[in-house]
């Protein structure tokens, strides 16, 4: 498990278009419409179990809101902003 970023080590880690919420990242990503925001949650889903690191996805109409938390360690970790920038990627 990494150890809990602190706010400043978050803020340089964290990908742009991504906040900081709390004891979690957060970012919405916007689609056209509803089948191309299910297809990225259906990437980010195989990114986040290739990862053994599972975020909450919340799929609406043209968006999907991805939130990463490190429950184990009670915060964000390396793990989350890697898999971050993992999801821009896919995007």
């Amino acid at each position: 498990m990494s150890g809990l970023l602190s706010d400043e080590e978050i803020e340089t880690a964290l990908p742009s278009e991504w906040e900081h919420d709390n004891d979690e990242i957060v970012r919405i990503y916007d689609f056209d419409a509803y089948l191309p925001g299910v297809e990225f949650v259906s990437t980010v889903g195989e990114i986040a179990e290739d990862a053994f690191h599972h975020p909450e996805i919340i799929l609406r109409y043209a968006e999907v809101e991805v939130r990463l938390t490190t429950h184990d360690a009670g915060g964000i970790t390396k793990n989350d902003t890697d898999l971050a920038a993992r999801f821009d990627e896919a995007y």
